[in-house]
C-alpha cells in the first residue's frame, strides 16, 4: 500500500471550525453534553472548549491518548471527539481502544488529514460522523444535534433508558415479523401498553420487561447493555 502523503502540518487558526455566531443549548438546538476531546494541538483545544463550553457544554479536553482515556473513564461522556493524526500517535490505535473499551460511545472523528481511506477505515469502527478542519461550528452542532436525536443524547439516565428499550423491543419484534398484536399474544402486555413502550412513552415494569424479552427470546441485559447501563 502507498504511503498516504503527510501534507505540512498547518497554523492552529487553519484547524480551527470556521467563526460562527455563538449560540445557548436553546439556539443551537443541542441539550447540554459532556464532551471529551483528543487534540495535540493546545491551539485547538483550548478553542474547541471555549466554543462548546459557550453552547452549555461541558467539555473535558486532553492532549495525549492516556489523558483521554482517563477522562472517558472518570466522567463517562456523552460524546468522545477525536482526532486522527497526532504526531507520534496513531489516531487509528486510539479509536481501536476506545471502541474495545466503550463500545457504544459516540464518537466524532475530526482530522486535518482527511482522506477516503481514512473515512472509510474510521466509519468500520462505528464512528459517528468524520468531520475535515476546518470545519464550521454551524457543521459541528449539526453533527452533535443529530447524535441527540439518533442516539438520544444529553437525556437524563431514565429517559435514555426508556427510549433504548422501546427502539431495542421494536428492533427485535420487527425481526421476526410480528406485529404488536403478535407480540401481545406471546407475552400477555396489551397492544396499547406495547406501543407506548416502544414509543420511549413508558418504561417496562420488571415483570412486563421479562415477558416481553421470553417471547422475543432476548436478553434483558443486552438491551441495557445497549441503553449504556
Amino acid at each position: 500500500m502507498t504511503p498516504e502523503p503527510q501534507p505540512q502540518r498547518s497554523t492552529p487558526a487553519a484547524h480551527r471550525p470556521s467563526e460562527g455566531p455563538e449560540a445557548g443549548p436553546a439556539e443551537s438546538g443541542v441539550p447540554p453534553l459532556s464532551i471529551v476531546a483528543l487534540d495535540d494541538d493546545p491551539d485547538f483545544r483550548q478553542y474547541i472548549a471555549a466554543v462548546l463550553g459557550a453552547d452549555g457544554h461541558q467539555v473535558l479536553v486532553a492532549g495525549t491518548s492516556e489523558a483521554f482515556f482517563a477522562l472517558i473513564e472518570a466522567s463517562m461522556p456523552d460524546v468522545a471527539l477525536l482526532d486522527m493524526k497526532m504526531g507520534s500517535e496513531s489516531g487509528e490505535g486510539v479509536l481501536g481502544e476506545l471502541r474495545r473499551r466503550w463500545p457504544k460511545l459516540c464518537v466524532i472523528v475530526v482530522t486535518g488529514y482527511p482522506s477516503l481511506d481514512s473515512m472509510r477505515q474510521t466509519f468500520k469502527r462505528e464512528v459517528f460522523d468524520y468531520l475535515a478542519k476546518p470545519f464550521s461550528l454551524a457543521d459541528l452542532r449539526a453533527t452533535l444535534r443529530q447524535a441527540c436525536q439518533k442516539l438520544g443524547l444529553g437525556q437524563r439516565p431514565r429517559d435514555r433508558l426508556r427510549t433504548e428499550l422501546g427502539r431495542q423491543i421494536r428492533i427485535a419484534r420487527t425481526e421476526r415479523g410480528w406485529t404488536l398484536r403478535d407480540l401481545s399474544d406471546s407475552c400477555g402486555v396489551s397492544v396499547s401498553q406495547l406501543s407506548s413502550i416502544e414509543r420511549g412513552a413508558h418504561l417496562p415494569s420488571v415483570e412486563s420487561l421479562i415477558d416481553i424479552a421470553g417471547a422475543l427470546q432476548k436478553q434483558p441485559s443486552a438491551w441495557f447493555s445497549a441503553a449504556g447501563f
